[in-house]
């Protein structure tokens, strides 16, 4: 499994990167809308629904939402001196919010499963609430200072992917070596609170490492961390809410598109969490 894991990430993190650095706004916005519509046709099975029409209907549907916003977006005027344009700000703070009551759901869970578990258009919407913010806090990161510097924005989306990569990792080999508490095994048996301490410590180390290189004024560096350790924080809840809701859905894995890995949702999910909130904390904090 580990050496499936591996090989996979050779190849996914390249992509990512090319795709991240080498292309063009308008064509980072449409490679990660096709990203994000694979991701819905993964969600919908967490929904209920299995038939092949049904996950199409559900894909189509989020495909249409995240094409329409990518058509309304002024790709090259996201920002201003004020800030983002309004309308997009919002729809990332709605994912923000959306991301206090996944938290919420998780911690209570399995009582809280009453609320949404017999209602595949709760969970449906649930799945929008988690998909287009994302879009939107990945374009709008990506696009940041474009005209001065094309790859600034990539360097910022590229600083979160390390933060949720480093979690990721730090939590897996704690685990492995350390692991003996349960984190919360009502949701997710696997994930102890050694992994949680150990992956939120790597990302830390990463931060700290990234504010040497940068030289981050002094004036920033206590917005910086906790931005950062928020993003972190979230990205934890991010993988926890899908576990929670693949428990119910009685799924495994989201797919198996990618070996040693599940599908693209599974890979995903700690990143359409950590982006809306390291986006509302950049504008609040440090922008």
């Amino acid at each position: 499994m580990l050496k499936q894991r591996i090989l996979t990430a050779a190849v996914l993190i390249p992509l990512a990167l090319g795709i991240i650095f080498l292309l063009p706004l308008p064509y980072f916005g449409l490679a990660i809308t096709v990203v994000l519509a694979i991701a819905a046709w993964e969600w919908s099975p967490l929904m209920g629904v299995r038939k092949t029409s049904g996950r199409l209907a559900y894909t189509i549907l989020n495909t249409i939402i995240l094409v329409a916003v990518y058509w309304l977006t002024p790709i090259g005027g996201i920002w201003s001196s004020a800030g983002m344009v309004d309308w997009l700000y919002y729809i990332v703070l709605i994912g923000g919010i959306w991301w206090l009551l996944a938290i919420a759901l998780v911690f209570n869970f399995p009582r809280s499963k009453a609320l949404w578990q017999r209602s595949r258009i709760f969970v449906g919407a649930f799945g929008i609430l988690i998909l287009v913010p994302a879009w939107v806090a990945l374009m709008s990161l990506r696009s940041l200072n474009y005209d001065e510097n094309p790859m600034f924005g990539g360097w910022a989306v590229l600083f979160v992917f390390v933060l949720v990569w480093a979690a990721d990792v730090g939590a897996y080999f704690a685990g492995k070596r350390f692991g003996r508490r349960k984190l919360m095994p009502h949701v997710s048996p696997g994930k102890t609170m050694e992994g949680f301490i150990g992956g939120l410590c790597l990302a830390t180390l990463a931060m700290y490492l990234v504010s040497l290189i940068l030289d981050i004024p002094s004036e920033l560096l206590l917005g910086y961390y906790i931005v950062g350790i928020a993003t972190v924080l979230v990205s934890v809840f991010g993988d926890l809410n899908e576990s929670m809701f693949k428990r119910c859905a009685g799924v495994k894995d989201s797919g198996s598109i990618l070996p040693g890995h599940g599908g693209i949702l599974d890979r995903i999910d700690s990143l359409t969490s950590a982006l809306p909130i390291f986006l509302l904390g950049y504008l609040w904090l440090i922008h």
